[in-house]
Formats: C-alpha cells, sequence, structure tokens
C-alpha cells in the first residue's frame, strides 16, 4: 500500500485497467481513464453502440467508475421480458458524456449514441450498490428522459445478468428502443452521427429504426411549387377533357345517356 494513501478496498486505477488495456488513446476519441465523482454519485447512462453488433450499454456510476453491461437486444419497459446483460470492464465516468465514431480497427470500433441518461437510485433492498452487484443481484430506479420506474439487474452465471423490468407505472408494451431512437444528447441518429463524423454511414444506418430515418436529408418543396402544383392540375385536366371531347367528334362516353 502507498504510504498516505487510505486503503478502500480496490483502488479506481485497478478497476479501470482493463479498460486502458484495450484502447489507443492516441487513435480512439474515447475518454482516458481519468478517475472523479459526479455530484450526486448516481448517474446512469445507455450507450447505443454499432460495433460488431448492435447492443446497448447500461453503465451505473458505483464508487467513482461506471458499472457496465452490454445489452444485446437493448431494455425493454414490458416486465415479461428477460433481456440479457453481459457485464463487462469499468468504464471511467467522463465516458457517460461520450457519443461519437470509433475508428474502425479499434477495440469496438463503430459509431456510439448517447441514447439516455439521468440519475438512479438503488431500492431499500439493495442498499449499498458495490455490495448489491458483488453479490448478483441489484435493484434500482432510473429517472432518466427515456427510461423511468424500477428495475433489477440479476447475475445468472459468470458475466451473464438480467436486465428486467419491474412492474409500476412505467411499465408498457412500448417497444422504447424503436420508437425513440434518437440521441438525448444531439438528436441524431447513429447514421447522422456517422456521417457526421467521418464514420460508416452504412454500417450505423443497420442501427437504425426505418422510421428513424434523418428527416433533415429528406428534400423539401416550396409553398410556391406546392401553390403552382395546385392550381396547374385543374388547368391541364379541363384542357385535356377538352382534347379528348374534340377527339371524340362530342360522342358520349359510353355507359353514359
Amino acid at each position: 500500500m502507498v504510504r498516505g494513501r487510505k486503503s478502500t478496498g480496490e483502488d479506481r486505477s485497478d478497476r479501470l485497467s482493463e479498460y486502458e488495456s484495450k484502447r489507443n488513446f492516441e487513435k480512439t476519441p474515447e475518454p482516458g481513464p481519468r478517475q472523479r465523482r459526479s455530484r450526486t454519485g448516481r448517474r446512469f447512462v445507455i450507450q447505443k453502440h454499432r460495433a460488431s453488433q448492435l447492443h446497448y450499454d447500461l453503465r451505473l456510476e458505483v464508487n467513482g467508475v461506471l458499472k457496465s453491461w452490454a445489452v444485446p437486444k437493448g431494455p425493454s419497459l414490458n416486465p415479461k421480458d428477460k433481456r440479457l446483460a453481459m457485464a463487462v470492464e469499468d468504464h471511467p465516468l467522463d465516458y457517460a458524456g461520450f457519443e461519437g465514431v470509433i475508428p474502425e480497427g479499434e477495440y469496438g470500433g463503430g459509431t456510439v449514441m448517447l441514447w439516455d441518461q439521468g440519475t438512479y437510485i438503488p431500492d431499500d433492498d439493495t442498499g449499498d450498490v458495490a455490495k448489491g452487484v458483488e453479490k448478483g443481484e441489484l435493484k434500482f430506479s432510473l429517472n432518466g428522459k427515456k427510461l423511468k420506474g424500477s428495475w433489477v439487474l440479476v447475475r445468472t452465471r459468470g458475466r451473464q445478468w438480467l436486465l428486467i423490468k419491474h412492474k409500476d407505472a412505467y411499465a408498457s408494451d412500448e417497444s422504447v428502443t424503436e420508437t425513440q431512437a434518437r440521441s438525448v444528447l444531439s438528436d441524431r441518429t447513429l447514421a447522422e452521427i456517422a456521417s457526421d463524423e467521418g464514420g460508416d454511414v452504412a454500417k450505423a444506418a443497420t442501427g437504425d429504426p426505418v422510421e428513424a430515418a434523418p428527416p433533415r436529408r429528406t428534400p423539401k418543396v416550396s409553398r410556391t411549387a406546392k401553390r403552382r402544383s395546385s392550381t396547374a392540375s385543374p388547368s391541364r385536366s379541363r384542357k385535356a377533357s377538352s382534347g379528348a371531347r374534340q377527339r371524340g367528334g362530342g360522342r358520349h362516353a359510353p355507359g353514359r345517356s
């Protein structure tokens, strides 16, 4: 133990060593393993990440780092759904603000979106969050921009956990990852983030729902053009009708008296 330093169990730098070892910070824009704590100490984020496969990273601030789980199908508001959540390495708190493109060839190469953010509080049954994680059962309530209410993380074996929504006023059948697909930070889709920041747009777009296609890229028709179109159409129709009567020699159309 270093002299003059209080021992508090596992050191934060040790917990971030795996995070640091997997990244080349001269190439990736991801934040380095700087140690700090938020004002509340209870920050949470969910980042939508189109790497080799699309997944959602749930991160809870615990003792100065972000405990992290990769959720392949993303969170569900339906208490009947038990979503696989794979525990991954702790991340630094600065990662909670990260949105951008990790270069291809680097660890986790692809586009990252800040999909939700806010604070959380452990339920009374959990109390000490770190002990809950160690025990393998963590009950908590989220107060995010998209996700709210009571949730539980339960470890099944090894790194495998389940993320489950509790029955409460915020539970529903809404497919929240489909209906609320844009970034809470920038209101961008994955494809827009990739386009703006030099990523693989085609790859990123596979993580966006069809209805989340960027409206800003759709050509707009001016009001003047719409008025011309609406006023020109009846005139062309009358001319076409008149021409047809002249060609027909004034004969009645079939089936009419």
